[in-house]
């Protein structure tokens, strides 16, 4: 019940094209063959791949699950691909960051810009994502190095603080609440409150601040990031409790106006990588561009660990 790779390829042309012509033109094939291999294969797997109903193929639900992996299976190979061009231009290095939205407003990219113009033979490669699509990437092995400002647990990762800041409380620069210096959560009790879903780790965080100020927490307006509660706050739709590196990275002109709150959490910013494979000099070096940033923009600095040192033939 094996398939070979040619009969795999086979399946994704006629899946890709719709058509047995289609396959052949793709593939470079006469239609009998592609006929042929695609009964063989059917035959192979047991089960129906598709239905002929007057002339036309219609995939089956199997296939369409089939194709799922299919194309996971092209999309990796893609990726060994595009690595081997970019060894064969000679290129001294590739290095895939990611990140999540907090600091992948402003601190990253300013990182990568920085790192860019001393490596500017090094392929770069960033993105912002979810805590759990970043998580992901890493176990996977397609990022080298993550950045995220709430604890990650994982056996397999190894986590190394940066450096710390705070939660703050973003109001709407007319707000009644610009006028004290500091806040309590109980001082935002007769506000709208853009908060976040609890099951995440921003929202078990604020909800675990409110519990342990035995205040009351009704979330009026619910976000998926930091981000989307400044825009709200723009905006004037309430208050939020967001990271001070999302403030940062907002506009100047945007009219925030940010205030302490008592007792607020310390977020540490933390980097992320494989925990049973060193980084790479390339990371490393980024690593370092990092620690400068951090330490110039004048954020509390995390203790720094000894450096990791690599073998040498």
């Amino acid at each position: 019940m094996t398939l070979n790779l040619r009969q795999i390829e086979i399946f994704r042309a006629v899946m890709t094209t719709g058509s047995i012509s289609g396959a052949s033109q793709l593939l470079f094939v006469s239609q009998p063959a592609v006929s042929r291999l695609l009964s063989h294969t059917e035959q192979r797997v047991g089960f129906a791949l598709f239905e002929r109903i007057k002339g036309r193929l219609y995939a089956t639900p199997e296939a369409r699950k089939l194709f799922h992996e299919v194309e996971a299976v092209y999309q990796a190979v893609q990726r060994v691909n595009d690595l081997a061009g970019d060894l064969a231009k000679n290129r001294s290095g590739i290095l895939n960051v990611v990140s999540s939205p907090s600091v992948g407003q402003m601190l990253i990219p300013e990182a990568l810009a920085l790192f860019r113009a001393s490596h500017p033979d090094v392929k770069l490669s960033f993105q912002c994502l979810s805590y759990e699509h970043l998580k992901a990437r890493l176990l996977h092995r397609q990022a080298d190095l993550g950045m995220i400002i709430l604890p990650m647990e994982h056996p397999n990762l190894e986590t190394t603080p940066l450096c710390r800041n705070r939660l703050v409380c973003i109001l709407p620069y007319n707000h009644e609440l610009t006028r004290r210096a500091t806040l309590t959560l109980a001082d935002l009790r007769q506000f709208p409150l853009i908060g976040y879903e609890k099951s995440t780790p921003l929202g078990s965080m604020v909800e675990r601040m409110y519990q342990e100020a035995d205040e009351p927490m009704a979330v009026a307006i619910e976000v998926g990031s930091p981000q989307n509660a400044c825009s709200l706050v723009q905006m004037g739709a309430g208050v939020a409790l967001v990271d001070e590196f999302s403030v940062r990275s907002w506009s100047a002109s945007s009219h925030l106006v940010v205030r302490p709150v008592v007792n607020a959490p310390i977020l540490e910013a933390s980097l992320v990588h494989m925990r049973f494979e060193p980084p790479s000099q390339l990371t490393q070096a980024f690593i370092a561009q990092l620690r400068q940033l951090v330490r110039e923009q004048g954020f509390g600095m995390a203790e720094e660990p000894e450096p990791v040192v690599l073998a040498t033939a």
